[in-house]
């Protein structure tokens, strides 16, 4: 399929996971892929993966969730590849812990990232959107649906994304920018292995939100976000589209 040609794909958190998983399947389908990371070196190894396969990249250094990194960044990225028409905000981070623990410099990285983060990203694309229509996909969560035990910070800032993306739905849908997210469950990818269990934590604290088919591939769930942000999906505006094994079904 080639549903992406030459259309400029803006792609956070792509130096790993997920959002690596995305930037290589849209640059399959032949996007221009900017892939922006705040580790350099794994948003280039992405890249080089994707020119290894002919298609085409760029890295790009970027903190999601500082504007003095945005904004230069998806500058260089219209100045090298174009006008962006397609911005996917994968950058996320998480953790467990017991909520009378967190530390506010936690509470601030994990709602920083995840939140303000995806929020900077779409300020910063979105004019460059409005230049001639365009798409956001965001990733939130099933974290973001439903309560989860030790994740205070990570579902606030999964529920915010949740609400942000249907704010900027209803905002820009008659002005040519379809906004929507998807609500993974967990994923075999390499964040997941950063929570951790609390010291203590009973395993039945853990079973409503895991599905009994395991973990989705990073490579599933980057099919969903490539079918969402093709004209496939034109008619999808505002969604959340969750994708998790079944956890939020009941």
């Amino acid at each position: 399929m080639t549903r992406f040609t030459d259309r400029v794909t803006v792609v956070t958190g792509a130096g790993s996971g997920l959002g690596r998983a995305t930037a290589r399947r849209l640059a399959a389908e032949r996007a221009l892929v900017a892939a922006l990371d705040i580790d350099e070196a794994a948003a280039k190894d992405t890249a080089a993966q994707i020119e290894a396969d002919h298609g085409t990249a760029r890295a790009y250094a970027c903190d999601v969730s500082d504007w003095a990194s945005v904004e230069p960044a998806v500058a260089r990225v219209a100045n090298d590849l174009g006008r962006p028409q397609l911005l996917v905000n994968c950058a996320g981070i998480g953790k467990f812990v017991r909520s009378e623990e967190e530390t506010p410099e936690s509470w601030s990285r994990i709602v920083g990232v995840n939140l303000t983060g995806t929020f900077l990203m779409c300020r910063a694309v979105l004019p460059h959107l409005l230049g001639g229509g365009g798409v956001i996909v965001n990733v939130a969560s099933n974290a973001g649906l439903m309560g989860q035990p030790y994740s205070a910070a990570y579902c606030a800032s999964k529920g915010g994304v949740v609400n942000l993306t249907r704010a900027l739905a209803v905002e820009y849908r008659a002005r040519g920018v379809r906004v929507n997210a998807i609500a993974p469950g967990g994923m075999n990818t390499p964040m997941i292995s950063t929570f951790g269990f609390p010291e203590g934590a009973k395993t039945e604290d853990f079973a409503a939100i895991t599905s009994p088919i395991g973990y989705a591939e990073p490579e599933e769930q980057a099919g969903l976000i490539a079918f969402i942000a093709s004209d496939e999906g034109r008619y999808m505006i505002g969604q959340i589209v969750s994708m998790d094994g079944g956890i939020t079904c009941g």
